[in-house]
């Protein structure tokens, strides 16, 4: 079996995605999901005029062996471009591996090692009254395990804050990024009295998670994951920007509360010391943005050796590729811990056919060969590209700030 042809599709049903279908002189085709939020056009750039060339002629059956050829045959490594553009060729050649065996891809993974998979969902609101009537909202779409975010006073805009009708996260389709602002003190002092309000209200048994969006030095995460040891968070997630891996130790030794890391991360390198170190308890790369189910394994079995699970980012900027892909391989690994599932909206769905389900807060990939997922194209060209940017952060003088 040879490829014979690899296109990428830009489409936007909502929101941007990026699409590499990759055909085989069989017949068989395979999909793999580049979207990298607000950077697509750099993705599709670096598939079309660098990768696919590389693609026409090869074994679709040698996966691992592309996978080398494309991260260590070029000279320029690792980056979220670069990243995103390989883990789209890993998962097709996965997709179309397992049409081939005739299997849903997580039988060529080792089978399933649960019969589901656990997913949270997001609640949000301006206060805790819209906070609350967020939570219920997720309640009643099934979901068990909820990250809670919510407004701080004094601050205008807070990522991952519902508005209205407009989307809590994601990108903003305006020619410049949006500016919100921020205030670590009023966040501090806020956060903890909003965790209270919601374990008083919900009880002991849900699961809540908050997510800090990088925004803390170590040591205010610190103090943060101190302060809320009492309402037993699930987790606290990417609270202090974890390039300084070191940085996580000053964190670990100061509380108790599960700690989440790695949406941004690319590769194992920026995982060692975290790992090693036992210094996090859960891996958040996705799929999409790591190089793909071949990597994205390796990383899960070397955290298995720490007790360290698996929590794959999955926000609506991943398309129902990536998401298919990340729930077989949810399903298949051992060290599974949670999986994140904010949905997409109907028009994606119509674009992006997939055999995967949520019920009863759970997912599961589906019984069809390969991810489960088919492109329809003359819908994908209904909705074309349109220019979208996350926001940028700054503080109240002007400073620009992590977010």
């Amino acid at each position: 079996m040879k490829i014979v042809d690899a296109q990428v599709v830009v489409t936007s049903p909502g929101r941007n995605f990026v699409t590499l279908r990759i055909t085989t002189d069989e017949g068989l085709t395979g999909l793999g999901d580049a979207t990298l939020n607000g950077r697509e056009l750099a993705v599709s750039s670096y598939l079309v005029d660098h990768v696919v060339p590389l693609l026409i002629g090869r074994d679709p059956h040698r996966i691992e062996d592309t996978w080398q050829y494309l991260y260590r045959g070029a000279y320029w490594r690792r980056g979220p471009v670069t990243m995103a553009a390989i883990a789209a060729v890993d998962v097709a050649l996965w997709d179309i591996k397992a049409k081939a065996a005739g299997l849903p891809l997580y039988q060529l993974l080792g089978g399933a090692s649960r019969d589901r998979v656990r997913a949270y969902g997001h609640a949000s609101g301006r206060d805790i009254p819209e906070l609350f009537d967020s939570i219920r909202a997720r309640q009643a779409e099934g979901y068990q395990a909820i990250r809670v975010q919510t407004g701080v006073p004094g601050l205008t805009n807070v990522y991952g804050v519902r508005h209205g009708a407009a989307p809590a996260e994601g990108a903003d389709r305006h020619p410049r990024p949006v500016v919100e602002d921020w205030d670590t003190a009023a966040y501090l002092r806020h956060i903890p009295g909003v965790l209270e309000a919601v374990r008083n209200e919900f009880g002991p048994e849900l699961p809540l998670l908050h997510d800090a969006h990088h925004r803390l030095t170590p040591i205010q995460a610190a103090r943060l994951g101190a302060a809320l040891e009492p309402y037993d968070l699930f987790w606290l997630e990417d609270c202090t920007p974890a390039e300084n891996q070191e940085g996580l130790r000053l964190v670990r030794q100061h509380t108790r509360t599960p700690l989440a890391i790695g949406e941004v991360f690319n590769t194992v390198f920026d995982y060692q010391t975290l790992v090693n170190e036992q210094l996090i308890d859960y891996v958040r790369s996705a799929v999409t943005h790591f190089g793909g189910v071949t990597p994205l394994r390796k990383l899960f079995d070397y955290a298995a050796q720490y007790q360290i699970r698996s929590a794959v980012h999955g926000p609506e900027d991943i398309s129902p590729v990536g998401m298919a892909a990340a729930i077989h391989l949810d399903l298949a690994i051992h060290n599974f811990g949670i999986q994140e599932y904010s949905g997409h909206t109907a028009a994606t769905d119509e674009v992006f056919r997939h055999a995967y389900t949520f019920t009863d807060g759970h997912l599961h990939p589906g019984e069809e060969p390969g991810i489960g997922v088919e492109l329809d194209d003359a819908l994908a060209a209904a909705h074309p590209y349109e220019a979208a940017y996350l926001p940028v952060n700054r503080l109240a003088d002007g400073t620009v700030h992590d977010w």
